[in-house]
């Protein structure tokens, strides 16, 4: 079994996987979805939580990542990057989904030099919105260096690819949605219904949110 396979594995003992198609699910996007995988509950997991902390250590090792700070997302990346961080020792700051509105009216919360080469931590890609916000802000107020964006999960969706390819920011994940949908399928998490929907949405999510939002 392969590192994608083993988180995948591990995110279907857990019961993170969820499967719902009416009512689907709706994401602070606004996008509907057929599947969600809520790795927030890992944390709670000691065990499956340092399978996932080795996996991204793996990942920096394997990609020759180097690195001055880590940045965590607000709020699902913020333990993964803490976590990381007091396991190489490596200074950390945490990334607000948007800038205060009094104070100083910052979005980047702890310090760094200008110009520090920055990881930033998610637990999960869909859209990429959050971690390229993140990536933004840690350019816009600091001058930082991304190094990359680490997610324990990601969604594989094309608008996502699109907008780490347009940023020019590289992205790694310890899993995806095209294994987690196979395996789930195998070890019987996923009835044939369930796994043909969510197919069919990880091919073309829009369609399928326009083909489901009446049962909203």
């Amino acid at each position: 079994m392969n590192r994608e396979e083993a988180i995948a594995k591990l995110l279907l003992g857990i019961k993170a996987v969820k499967v719902s198609v009416n009512p689907p699910f709706e994401w602070n996007t606004g996008l509907l979805a057929p599947i969600y995988c809520d790795n927030r509950l890992l944390i709670s997991y000691p065990k499956e939580r340092s399978v996932v902390l080795e996996g991204f250590k793996d990942l920096i090792k394997e990609n020759n990542l180097e690195f001055d700070v880590i940045a965590g997302t607000a709020t699902a990346g913020i333990p993964w990057a803490s976590f990381l961080a007091a396991e190489l020792e490596k200074s950390l700051v945490y990334v607000r989904a948007q800038p205060k509105d009094y104070g100083a009216a910052k979005q980047v919360e702890g310090v760094m030099a200008k110009g520090a080469r920055v990881l930033v931590v998610e637990d999960l890609i869909s859209t990429g919105r959050s971690s390229l916000s993140s990536v933004n802000a840690c350019k816009r107020e600091y001058d930082a260096n991304i190094v990359a964006v680490l997610a324990i999960f990601n969604y594989e969706m094309e608008k996502a690819k699109k907008a780490f390819a347009d940023a020019n920011v590289n992205f790694f994940a310890l899993s995806n949605l095209s294994t987690l949908i196979k395996l789930a399928s195998q070890e019987k998490y996923l009835n044939d219904e369930e796994k043909d929907n969510a197919l069919s949405w990880s091919k073309d999510p829009d369609a399928w949110h326009e083909a489901n939002k009446e049962k909203v």
